[in-house]
């Protein structure tokens, strides 16, 4: 059998950007992000709200907004 045909495995802890739950998956990647999970989601809690916008649509209304302000 050849060795190192599999690509190394790591643990990784994750949190939820939403609700801030902590997960700890195995993967091939080091770092990755969840924005929304199973205890935060719409469809499995049932909850029919809009999870709040957070992570990159947070940042691009923050840069929308300060360049909106600067062209006044």
């Amino acid at each position: 059998m050849k060795k190192n045909t599999h690509p190394e495995y790591f643990e990784v802890q994750v949190s939820c950007s939403t609700c801030q739950k902590p997960f700890t998956f195995k993967s091939v990647k080091k770092q990755f992000s969840v924005d929304v999970c199973s205890g935060c989601h719409p469809v499995y809690t049932g909850n029919r709200s809009q999870a709040k916008a957070t992570g990159r649509i947070d940042k691009f209304n923050k840069r929308l907004e300060k360049m909106s302000q600067k062209n006044k």
